[in-house]
């Protein structure tokens, strides 16, 4: 049927997301789901929210979900934009904001999704070399672009960039828009949406996958000023008015108003992130700084793609990808103590 296909469609190489087996007691390490399940509160405003009113449209501008991310950051409703999963939010960021007649620039080692966007979109683009200690350096993105966007921490590798190079990198590029992906910056680092009253161009996009355990419910948001918000409030209402529904907006809102649970639970991935990497390091791992939910590492001796398949082999599922620059690494999500104890022991079994 493919002689019915548009030419875009022809051209497209869609984004492969992490694997989803269906096996029976497997230690799941390589999407980055919260080992940690939803807030009681939000599991039960679903529950109360399944009712006869599942029979009626969602608000489509999800108002008080909006309001309860305004709230939490200390901002106004008109600052945010909320969709299904911070993809559908990116989607709409590539078109309705980053398609421009420049380049936009990310960098070479990032989230595998953007060069999928500007496929989709056709949207021009240029990689950008991360530094050999794998962080990004503002400095180079100091040249003529239609825009820029990276993920804080990075993705795939962890690392994070101080708020202080996020601010000049907005003031070395005030005519682009600089989009900063946060989905996993509740794991140890610093969020740039206070910026966003100093910078126009600034958008901030998060999730509510990661760090508030709801990858199942598709919830994502971004924060910026109101003119960047009302680009994408108008392709979203080009593209779909109903993007969440009746039980998304409950759930996310009872997300954000049980903050000492959202803390807690970060707390505890933090702190068995730290446990973890301090034990892979006495097996001879060289381990990127993480301030993400998982971490990223090599073993000079050993090869990651076989060292996958080993772990593949008992019941353990890590991330590994056949990239330039990064093909000896493994991406390996942070799960609860059991699990991480369960990874050494295969790990110390495998390395001999």
């Amino acid at each position: 049927m493919s002689r019915f296909w548009s030419d875009v469609v022809k051209g497209l190489k869609p984004y492969v997301p992490g694997e989803q087996p269906k096996l029976a007691n497997l230690v799941k390490l390589n999407t980055n789901e919260n080992p940690y399940g939803p807030s009681p509160q939000a599991l039960e405003a679903i529950r109360a929210a399944t009712d006869e009113s599942l029979k009626l449209y969602p608000d489509p501008n999800a108002e008080q979900l909006k309001l309860a991310i305004a709230k939490y950051h200390g901002i106004e409703s008109k600052n945010v934009f909320v969709g299904n999963g911070s993809d559908e939010v990116l989607a709409h960021i590539f078109l309705g904001l980053l398609k421009q007649s420049r380049p936009i620039l990310f960098p070479d080692i990032t989230y595998s999704f953007y060069p999928v966007y500007c496929g989709l979109y056709q949207v021009s683009f240029e990689t950008i070399a991360l530094a050999d200690d794998f962080s990004i350096r503002v400095g180079d993105y100091a040249k003529p672009n239609g825009g820029i966007i990276f993920p804080n921490p990075n993705a795939p590798t962890g690392c994070l960039l101080p708020l202080a190079d996020i601010e000049r990198l907005l003031q070395s590029n005030p005519d682009s828009v600089v989009v900063i992906d946060e989905a996993y910056v509740d794991f140890g680092g610093e969020s740039a949406i206070p910026l966003i009253a100093k910078y126009p161009n600034l958008l901030v996009v998060q999730t509510l996958s990661k760090s508030r355990s709801l990858a199942g419910l598709r919830v994502g948001f971004a924060a910026g000023h109101a003119d960047l918000i009302e680009a994408l409030e108008r392709v979203k209402n080009s593209f779909n008015s109903y993007p969440l529904d009746r039980l998304a907006i409950a759930g996310a809102v009872a997300a954000y108003e049980d903050r000492e649970y959202f803390e807690k639970t970060c707390r505890a991935v933090i702190a068995s992130r730290e446990t973890l990497v301090g034990e892979l390091k006495v097996l001879g791992f060289e381990v990127l700084p993480s301030a993400a939910n998982f971490i990223f590492v090599r073993h000079p001796q050993h090869d990651a793609e076989k060292s996958a398949l080993a772990l593949r082999r008992r019941s353990i599922i890590v991330r590994h990808f056949k990239l330039p620059r990064i093909e000896q690494f493994l991406r390996i999500t942070v799960g609860t103590d059991e699990q991480c104890a369960a990874l050494i022991a295969a790990l110390t079994e495998i390395l001999g």
